[in-house]
């Protein structure tokens, strides 16, 4: 399939798709025209890539992490324990920005003596 069509099937720009080829997340053939030419394990591909982004991951993560999964899911294998450690280091990261966020809109509620609530103005 063409990279339209892949983009379609993802719901995916064409311009993120460029850009995962660019990062070598996605390695689509090259016709003699110079057309990319994806194939079904694509869809999978970018599915699990999208998947791992949304997690808070950069793409050099990415990269180590999309050889290790083995079904259409984004499961990591017993084939490489190695990413556990690093996953874990990227959740810990994460609670601590969770924390302070947390910690942060504390102090916003208590600068008007009662909690905020998204989208509400405060009444003068």
């Amino acid at each position: 399939m063409r990279i339209g069509e892949l983009s379609r099937r993802t719901n995916v720009s064409r311009r993120s798709l460029r850009y995962y080829e660019e990062q070598g997340l996605l390695i689509p053939k090259r016709l003699p025209n110079g057309y990319r030419e994806y194939d079904e394990r694509s869809v999978t591909t970018v599915r699990r890539i999208q998947i791992l982004l949304s997690a808070g991951l950069g793409t050099s993560a990415v990269a180590e992490i999309l050889p290790c999964t083995v079904d259409d899911s984004v499961v990591l294998s017993g084939t490489c324990p190695e990413l556990i450690d690093g996953l874990a280091k990227e959740r810990r990261r994460i609670d601590a920005t969770i924390d302070d966020l947390i910690a942060a809109r504390d102090i916003l509620d208590s600068l008007v003596g009662r909690p905020l609530h998204a989208g509400a103005a405060p009444s003068h």
